[in-house]
């Protein structure tokens, strides 16, 4: 579904991606609750590439790509706005930073999330990245910590060799 004011940039300036990444990721602590890690996704967020949403010239949501390989982006961190989560931002988004990372020659994209069945938010997060078309890749057990097992999904985008 789009919003009918619903805009969708890159963002190329690091200061003004650390601003909206703090701006939506301190309002959405069930699922960036360690101010520590947020800090850290803050930080990253000036040197990845994003993608922000915006209503009315006010940031609502983002997404961050990072590459992990020759072949391989992952999208390191996202986050909209809790009142404007299940009506379409998040899949606008993903639209555009798949759209872009296949321009620039990338052949998968990669995400990682904390394994179905651990935490209520986390399941939706784990149906979305589904619903997009991400298939299980791998679970790792401690990459994070023992109560929040890493389930990385795939989703292939682009050239074959």
């Amino acid at each position: 579904m789009k919003h009918s004011r619903l805009m969708i940039l890159r963002i190329t300036d690091p200061e003004e991606k650390m601003h909206i990444a703090r701006y939506v990721l301190d309002s959405l602590t069930d699922w960036f609750g360690i101010t520590e890690a947020r800090e850290a996704y803050i930080s990253a967020s000036a040197e990845e590439e994003m993608f922000a949403a915006f209503i009315s010239d006010q940031p609502i949501g983002f997404l961050c790509l990072k590459e992990t390989g020759k072949d391989t982006m992952e999208i390191s961190v996202m986050g909209i706005l809790r009142e404007y989560h299940h009506i379409g931002i998040g899949t606008e988004l993903f639209s555009f930073a798949k759209q872009a990372a296949a321009e620039e020659g990338c052949s998968f994209l990669q995400v990682k999330t904390v394994q179905m069945g651990r935490y209520e938010e986390y399941d939706r997060t784990n149906l979305f990245y589904r619903s997009l078309g991400f298939r299980e890749f791998e679970v790792i057990p401690d990459l994070w910590d023992e109560a929040n097992p890493c389930q990385i999904y795939v989703m292939h985008i682009g050239k074959e060799d």
